[in-house]
């Protein structure tokens, strides 16, 4: 099985919509999943003044959580 990586340059909207696991992690971060889901991660992290590094491993943390129940 391919590796699920997540990457400061993908858009929050496909990131949902492909692991909707990591909703949880983008609303604790308060970052917009709605309207600004068409942002990239990176650009909605920088403009929220968050740590890109921190919020990925979350997402990164989920995604793998999640693989690991199937």
């Amino acid at each position: 099985m391919a590796e699920k990586k997540i990457t400061g340059d993908m858009v929050i909207n496909e990131v949902i919509r492909n692991y909707p696991w990591t909703l949880p992690v983008f609303h604790r971060y308060e970052v917009d999943s709605c309207c600004g889901g068409a942002q990239t991660i990176e650009f909605a992290a920088v403009s929220a003044g968050l740590d890109l590094d921190e919020v990925l491993a979350e997402l990164a943390a989920a995604v793998a959580g999640e693989s690991e129940t199937q």
